[in-house]
C-alpha cells in the first residue's frame, strides 16, 4: 500500500520516500549510481531517515497535519536563532545543517534528505534554533506547526519513541565526530569525509565517482573543523597525486584506494 500526497510525492509502506517513481527503493542515491564501501567517517546524514522508523498509519497521519512547501537552490528553510515554530519534513532534495560562530565560522554540522526531520529537537525543548538549514538543490518538503506537532506526539506515542531514537542517533554520530576531530588530523578527516559523501552522494560516471551534494570548499571545511584554506592545499595536493578532480560538476574520486590509505593515517 502506498500514499500519495503533495505533489504526487508517495510514501510506501516501507517507509522510503521516492519523489521520483514513487516505488520502493531510496530516491537519495540515483539508480546508475554505485555506491562506495563505507568508510570509518561518522555520517553526515541519518543512517535510517525519520519516516522510514514510522508505521504506514504513522507517517501518513503524521504528513497530513502539515503543508506542502517548495524551496530552491541555497534558500533558507530554518534560521538559526530565531523561535521554534514548525518541524519540517522533507520528502524531496537536501538540505545542509550549518551552525555560524560569532567570528563568523561556518560548521557543517548535517546533511539531511528525503524522509529527513528537521527542527524537531528546538520544537520539542522550547528553545531557539540552534543552527540554519538551507537547500542544496531543489526541496519539497511538509511543514507542521509545533503545537500540531507536540500534540500528535501525544496522541502517538510510537512516533515520540522513534523521534527518541532519532535524536539519540543524531546525538551519538555529533560525538562521534568530535573524537575524529581530536583523535585525527585535517588530512585523515577530508579523506574520510570524501569517502563518505561518495558512498551516500555519489554516482558513477566515466572519471570515477562524482559527488552530488555541490558542498564548496568552505562547506567542506566546516564539516572537517578546518579553514577553507587548509581543505584548498589538501585538495590541490589530491588533485595533483590524481586521486581526485574538481571542475565545475564537482568533485569526483579517482582512486578511491588511496583515499582510504590516508584516511587510515598511511
Amino acid at each position: 500500500m502506498e500514499w500519495s500526497g503533495f505533489g504526487g510525492v508517495r510514501v510506501d509502506t516501507d517507509g522510503v520516500v521516492n519523489p521520483v517513481s514513487g516505488q520502493p527503493g531510496p530516491a537519495a542515491v540515483p539508480a546508475e549510481s554505485k555506491p562506495m564501501t563505507p568508510s570509518r567517517a561518522s555520517r553526515l546524514d541519518d543512517q535510517v531517515p525519520f519516516l522510514a522508523r514510522l508505521e504506514h498509519q504513522e507517517r501518513v497521519a503524521l504528513l497530513e497535519l502539515g503543508r506542502p512547501m517548495k524551496y530552491s537552490p541555497r534558500s533558507v528553510l530554518v534560521h538559526q536563532d530565531e523561535p521554534s515554530t514548525h518541524v519540517m519534513v522533507i520528502l524531496a532534495g537536501w538540505t545542509k545543517v550549518i551552525h555560524s560562530a560569532a567570528n563568523g565560522y561556518e560548521a557543517l554540522l548535517a546533511l539531511r534528505g528525503p524522509g529527513d526531520i528537521v527542527g524537531e529537537a528546538s520544537a520539542v525543548s522550547g528553545r531557539s534554533r540552534s543552527a540554519t538549514v538551507a537547500a542544496l538543490g531543489r526541496v519539497e518538503a511538509v511543514t507542521i506547526e509545533r503545537g500540531r506537532f507536540l500534540d500528535h506526539l501525544a496522541e502517538f506515542p510510537a512516533t515520540a519513541l522513534q523521534l527518541l531514537s532519532l535524536i539519540g542517533d543524531r546525538t551519538q554520530a555529533s560525538d562521534r565526530r568530535r573524537v575524529e576531530q581530536g583523535a585525527l588530523g585535517v588530512r585523515e578527516r577530508l579523506s574520510l569525509l570524501i569517502l563518505e559523501l561518495s558512498r551516500t552522494h555519489g554516482v558513477q560516471d566515466a572519471e570515477g565517482v562524482r559527488l552530488t551534494t555541490g558542498l564548496s570548499q568552505h562547506e567542506l571545511a566546516g564539516a572537517v573543523g578546518a579553514s577553507r584554506e587548509a581543505v584548498a592545499r589538501l585538495l590541490k595536493e589530491l588533485r595533483e597525486r590524481d586521486i581526485v578532480r574538481t571542475s565545475r560538476r564537482g568533485l569526483v574520486i579517482v582512486r578511491p584506494d588511496l583515499l582510504r590509505r590516508i584516511g587510515g593515517g598511511e
